[in-house]
């Protein structure tokens, strides 16, 4: 069955597509969906008591996936649920922000539709090669477009006003919230120190452990205070415990060779007058190049993986390549310009995969043990498909909103499976992706959201333990800094039995091994006089006494050079900053109720 399907994906792809979309209208107009927990009026989100209804949802998601689909493979589970949930935050945010402009009194005049249409073209028009001379947009040409007949025959002008009546509110929006922005010379000059100052410090530390013992001491009534002034920082994602079965498509020598002669073929074809770019758009297995007749631009050394590149640069201007093997497969490569170390490349590439004899024999395995498992709710009968196969069952965790994994490959579908209304116990279908068919059983599921005390409650107790640890050093610490005050840092860590460390120079910026980044014993490198010994110094993983050893200052004369353009890019970020935490601000402040769900939840109801 899998055999046939394979052969057949095309076709299979086009018509499931069509009975998507062809049933779904005639569903929804029909009425039809009053018999299930769906209504043409059902909303999948209601936003500040704004419904954006399912069916909307729905059709984004649609044409989301047929613009990610990959030639010959379905989407994964996981795929699907990154698209579903990245379009209902975009539809979120534009309703939010349509909210906004209302608020805001800000709308869009006919003029103004006229003078950005005319001034300020949209970035699929403005990287048009239709509208470019000598690798340059052409506003004359853009003009000629837009009182040209066609641009009103074909739709262009109302696709035009569509775009503007969304992009104008949304840049008067965030004119007024980034307006006013202004870095002064003080800032910058703070900035700039942070970056370039530099200090290097001796120290020695304490980091003390925890054990049993610790953790035993702290009470039960400890923990549950801490976790009440501490909630949000112990929301969870949902993790769910998975058992895997996994058939491989394996590769033999034969399939390698198979994909190296039908390589030849294609050089060969070449050699007999057909163009490169021409077999790499029919042929090449590298969808993005491959549909720019295999062009990989301009550059130097270094762009590839090492077998490429030294195939690359073996050859001369305007020869191909013999087949070349990399981690990605076989390819066939060829030097359109060479200049001195800058080569202008193309490449056919194709992946080493299963003959059809081989992955015939892989597809009737996978075949049986989906006839074996066939989504049972019996946890036993997913181990005896396992003995029968003779297939090894790996255990994993899952997060919610993450690919799980196994032995490093990723699993597909299973993550999106089990988040989606299994059931624990339950037995999945087969997925299958590049490396093999899979099945999964869920074994048991912890729903995210805010965490239970009951969860957490080793973590709590894990956390007080080392606070209480650190308590318990401060003493010692404060011994060693008061000796090394008088008796130098070496004599004090002697006398105590301790190691000193020495760093190499850092910024206050900088990742420091032994001191972490952005953490106190850092700032204290910056604050003490050079030659001062610090008092100790809590962090969250120890105590610190550290001495200043050298610091370098910025040089202001340097500063000056780099002013001015360093506040331009300084006001640009801020404006994203203040933009991003505006928009975190928007979302956080709504009254969002996510419907999904219960939808799914009553969806399987129904199918039980």
């Amino acid at each position: 069955m899998l055999q046939q399907m394979r052969s057949a994906a095309k076709w299979v792809w086009l018509f499931v597509f069509a009975a998507f979309v062809g049933g779904f209208l005639i569903v929804e107009t029909s009425g039809l969906l009053g018999t299930t927990p769906l209504t043409p009026t059902t909303p999948v989100a209601e936003v500040n008591g704004r419904e954006i209804l399912y069916s909307q949802w729905q059709a984004r998601v649609q044409q989301a996936m047929q613009n990610q689909q990959q030639a010959g493979r379905a989407l994964t589970q996981d795929e699907v649920r990154q698209i579903e949930n990245e379009t209902l935050d975009d539809m979120i945010m534009t309703v939010l922000l349509e909210q906004e402009y209302r608020s805001r009194g800000i709308g869009v005049t006919d003029e103004e539709l006229r003078e950005f249409a005319r001034y300020a073209p949209p970035p699929f028009l403005y990287n048009s090669a239709d509208l470019q001379t000598d690798g340059r947009f052409d506003p004359v040409k853009y003009q000629r477009l837009l009182a040209s007949p066609q641009a009103r025959q074909q739709g262009m002008l109302v696709a035009l006003e569509n775009y503007y009546r969304t992009e104008i509110p949304k840049e008067k929006l965030f004119e007024q919230i980034t307006d006013g922005i202004y870095v002064t010379d003080a800032e910058l000059w703070r900035a700039y120190q942070d970056e370039t100052d530099t200090a290097q410090v001796s120290f020695v530390a304490w980091k003390p452990a925890v054990d049993s013992a610790a953790l035993r001491a702290v009470t039960d009534a400890e923990a549950r205070r801490y976790f009440a002034a501490h909630k949000r920082e112990y929301e969870r994602p949902g993790h769910a415990w998975l058992s895997v079965m996994r058939i491989p498509r394996t590769i033999t020598a034969a399939d390698s060779a198979a994909v190296r002669s039908r390589l030849l073929a294609l050089r060969d074809e070449i050699s007999r007058g057909a163009k490169f770019e021409d077999v790499a758009k029919r042929e090449s297995a590298d969808t993005v190049s491959g549909a720019d007749g295999g062009n990989l631009g301009r550059g130097g050394r270094n762009r590839f993986v090492s077998e490429f590149e030294n195939a690359a640069y073996a050859l001369r201007a305007g020869q191909i390549s013999g087949p070349v093997q990399t981690a990605f497969g076989y390819h066939l490569i060829k030097v359109d310009e060479r200049k001195g170390d800058t080569l202008a490349l193309r490449h056919i590439l194709l992946r080493i995969q299963q003959s059809d004899s081989t992955a015939t024999a892989t597809d009737r395995q996978a075949d049986e043990l989906a006839r074996l498992t066939a989504g049972s709710d019996d946890r036993a009968q997913f181990d005896s498909a396992a003995r029968q196969l003779g297939l090894q069952i790996h255990r994993t965790e899952a997060v919610e909103g993450n690919v799980a994994g196994v032995d490093g490959m990723m699993v597909p579908s299973a993550s999106a499976w089990a988040f989606g209304g299994a059931r624990a116990g339950e037995t999945s279908d087969l997925f299958d992706d590049d490396n093999g068919y899979w099945v999964v059983r869920l074994d048991s599921i912890s729903p995210g959201g805010p965490a239970r005390f009951e969860r957490v409650r080793d973590e709590v107790r894990q956390k007080l333990a080392m606070e209480k640890a650190i308590d318990g050093v401060m003493s010692a610490a404060s011994q060693v800094a008061a000796t090394a005050a008088t008796s130098g840092l070496e004599a004090a860590a002697q006398g105590a039995g301790l190691t000193i460390i020495r760093t190499q120079p850092f910024t206050r910026v900088a990742f420091v091994p032994g001191l972490g980044q952005y953490t106190r014993p850092i700032g204290g490198a910056f604050s003490l006089a050079v030659g001062a010994v610090s008092a100790p110094i809590r962090a969250d993983d120890g105590v610190y006494v550290i001495r200043v050893d050298r610091r370098t200052n910025a040089s202001r004369t340097v500063f000056e050079t780099q002013r001015q353009a360093m506040r331009q890019a300084r006001v640009q970020q801020l404006k994203q900053q203040r933009l991003q935490l505006f928009l975190l601000d928007l979302r956080r402040s709504a009254k969002i109720e996510d419907h999904r769900r219960d939808i799914m939840a009553a969806q399987r109801r129904l199918e039980t």
